[in-house]
């Protein structure tokens, strides 16, 4: 298989002191040993753990709080599916049949070799909704100081839930996410815990993870981690046991189907890196463009925001139909592929980049994504554009065919490529349109899991994407990237705030940049448009005094010839949105002319007028289309002079020749 060399020992001694650098930030630590067994006939897990916590907070702590996210799927009251109800993203949301659900219990917990099981209970501190389990409490005798350890002792079952998001099975296949009874993380002085949403994922502490999974021999488990040892334990029953530091979680696959394939990232930046790919068999073909994606992901953000801090990493293939695609998890991430899948139209490839990209953006900067999941998804949504369209172009748009019932037409299960509608690869041409309807939802600086269920990916990915890309135009691309690669370098092993990134931006580009980015997180639509063009002559007209005495002019004599004439060209400009950015506005003239004006972009509206011997042609507003999130840039350029059958003979063309592809296409299946 095709690899990158390493070629620059001195290089490659600079990405290991830089890997050797990056400990911890200083803060809360949890360090995990578990061990649990699958029951495959019952889809049962169960599981016992120690967890050494180290208070990295402020202030005593009286209560340790617990994520308990299976509890999910526990019923159809928990909060998770009374918001998914209203985003209509889970499969099973609708319809889950008995065997559907999963649930998680602790059946003991010890501090010290004292039960406290008596002392637990359940929370629901975002909506007091009573149903929900998925925040649990156990109040402790002796209250924890900061910088104090303590370690617990855990005894709990669960039940796999058929995959409502991810986590779950299909058939014998397994993915197995936030699967154990996880501490919450303390900052300041109270515990930063929210309950399980169904637009948001997940926080966690750093620490180290040793976590022995049996489950039957038949199985290939993929896993958080490196495989330290595997020792049969009678009965067909196998322990594959694994070991991670420096991560905030940890995933396990199983699945009696996988192809294994091995490979080894190496390059000039950072140490070799081992690719393990677990595939679905009648994937196989595909595997090198699985391969090859992962080393554009890692070769684009190894070089424009720093290595990739651990030396392996897993690729998950999940089984067809699992819902388990296309999320990340530290050194190991899902991708998620189809039997027909022609090369140009963005899949394996795109999601493949996207979740090796996680590696960088939360499974390294580890921000908060229940309050702010745009620090990860959107920097994570940017980048993976960017780097798709260095490794591959512009992406073509696909459509498929035979869909299930009910499902877009994404879902269906032959594709195939339409060349003349390149739509993805630039951030804005896809990502515009997805974010437009949702726009004035809500802010950014809002608490991610407090926007609407129904809205949340537009205003994390899409927006985030689109004002990068704006300031990408605006600063540079080496700015920008300088301001991302320092963020990154800064906050590796930290969990960043919003604040943060603010921090950098205004430390590397000044306090002006530092307002733009302000006012993308806080005001909700951005629309700037030409409202109008009027061009009058520019002699006068009426009465002029000469001479002590009251003239009136004449008309007829007092404009010149038309090669001589002056002209009062007014111009105006209106921002139509809350958001403001500065933009250039461009008016051409019929000598062939042009003029820029640059605006602040500040008020509601803005009148240029120009006298010369010229008419205005047009105006233009960010005639560089910089203002990536402008919601309608079909309103940023008006002619003086309408061309009344161009729009129609332009769209009639494009029409055609949309006909044209389709019913060729269509051809083939007659």
């Amino acid at each position: 298989m095709a690899r990158i060399l390493l070629a620059a020992p001195l290089l490659l001694a600079i990405g290991a002191s830089h890997l050797a650098a990056q400990e911890p930030s200083p803060g809360g630590r949890a360090d995990y040993v578990i061990s649990v067994t699958l029951d495959a006939e019952s889809r049962r897990l169960t599981g016992r753990q120690t967890v050494r916590w180290t208070h990295g907070g402020e202030g005593a702590r009286e209560d340790l709080l617990f994520h308990h996210y299976l509890n999910a799927w526990r019923n159809d009251g928990s909060t998770w599916m009374l918001e998914d109800r209203r985003r209509e993203r889970s499969s099973l949301a609708g319809e889950p049949r008995v065997g559907d659900w999963g649930w998680l219990v602790v059946d003991s917990v010890r501090l010290g070799g004292e039960e406290l099981i008596e002392r637990s209970r359940y929370l629901a501190p975002d909506d007091g909704n009573p149903d929900d389990r998925t925040v649990w409490a156990v109040a402790i005798p002796r209250a924890v100081q900061p910088g104090e350890t303590v370690e617990l002792e855990l005894e709990w079952r669960a039940k796999v839930p058929r995959t409502f998001a991810r986590t779950g099975f299909r058939g014998d296949f397994y993915l197995i996410a936030h699967w154990f009874p996880q501490l919450c993380v303390t900052e300041g002085t109270g515990w930063n815990c929210h309950q399980f949403h169904a637009a948001t994922e997940f926080f966690a502490d750093f620490g180290s993870y040793d976590v022995s999974i049996t489950l039957p021999e038949r199985f290939v488990v993929g896993a958080t981690g490196r495989e330290v040892s595997r020792v049969a334990v009678g009965e067909g029953l196998v322990t594959h046991r694994y070991r991670q530091d420096r991560v905030h979680g940890f995933a396990w696959t199983a699945s009696p189907h996988y192809v294994e394939i091995e490979d080894r990232y190496e390059s000039e930046i950072q140490a070799p890196v081992d690719v393990r790919l677990l595939l679905q068999p009648e994937h196989r073909r595909q595997a090198e463009r699985h391969l090859e994606a992962v080393r554009a992901a890692f070769r684009s953000y190894g070089e424009w925001y720093g290595p990739y801090p651990h030396d392996h990493v897993t690729v998950v293939d999940p089984a067809w139909g699992s819902g388990a695609g296309g999320t990340e998890y530290p050194t190991l991430f899902t991708a998620g592929t189809r039997l027909f899948n022609p090369r140009g139209g963005g899949r394996p490839e795109h999601v493949t980049v996207h979740e090796a990209g996680h590696q960088w953006w939360y499974s390294t900067v580890g921000n908060d994504e229940m309050e702010a999941a745009w620090l990860d998804e959107g920097l994570n949504t940017y980048s993976t554009a960017r780097a798709f369209a260095e490794a591959w172009g512009e992406q073509i748009y696909t459509h498929r065919f035979f869909r299930p019932p009910g499902l877009d037409d994404e879902r269906g299960f032959f594709a195939l490529l339409l060349p003349g509608f390149d739509h993805r690869g630039r951030v804005h041409l896809d990502r515009l349109a997805r974010y437009r309807p949702d726009a004035t939802a809500d802010f950014q600086a809002r608490a991610t899991f407090r926007y609407p269920p129904d809205r949340a990916g537009s205003l994390s990915y899409s927006k985030t994407a689109l004002w990068l890309g704006t300031l990408e135009r605006h600063l540079g691309w080496p700015e920008l990237r300088r301001i991302l690669a320092t963020f990154y370098r800064r906050w590796s092993f930290g969990h960043p705030k919003p604040e943060d990134f603010l921090d950098v931006v205004e430390e590397l580009s000044g306090t002006d940049t530092r307002r733009l980015v302000q006012g993308f997180l806080t005001s909700s639509d951005y629309d700037y448009a030409v409202e109008s063009i009027d061009v009058y002559p520019a002699a006068l007209q009426g009465w002029r005094e000469e001479g002590g005495r009251m003239v009136l002019l004449d008309p007829d004599s007092s404009g010149g010839s038309d090669a001589t004439a002056l002209f009062r060209n007014e111009v105006v400009v209106r921002r139509h949105g809350s958001g403001t950015f500065p933009v250039d506005v461009r008016v051409r003239f019929d000598d062939g002319s042009a003029q820029v004006y640059r605006w602040n972009g500040r008020g509601r509206w803005l009148e240029l007028v120009e006298t010369r011997a010229a008419r205005v042609v047009s105006a233009h507003v960010d005639p560089e289309g910089v203002l990536l999130l402008d919601l309608h840039p079909s309103d940023n350029e008006l002619l003086a002079e309408p061309r009344s059958l161009f729009p129609s003979v332009k769209w009639t063309a494009r029409w055609l020749i949309w006909l044209q592809d389709r019913l060729l296409a269509m051809s083939g299946y007659f």
